[in-house]
């Protein structure tokens, strides 16, 4: 079954609450990576890497 036909059984099925609340946890978690990539991780390389900023 591909992709497509997988979403629109799911999304026939009326879960569309279920499909939101996966946006929503999936956007925090986007978040939270970004802000972790830029203020943990990248400070140190750019120390590493000569000083400069990102």
């Amino acid at each position: 079954m591909s992709l497509i036909q997988e979403f629109k059984a799911f999304a026939a099925r009326g879960n569309v609450i279920d499909m939101a609340v996966g946006i929503i946890i999936g956007a925090a978690f986007g978040k939270i990576v970004s802000s972790f990539v830029g203020d943990v991780i990248m400070p140190p390389i750019g120390l590493l890497l000569g000083g400069g900023g990102f």
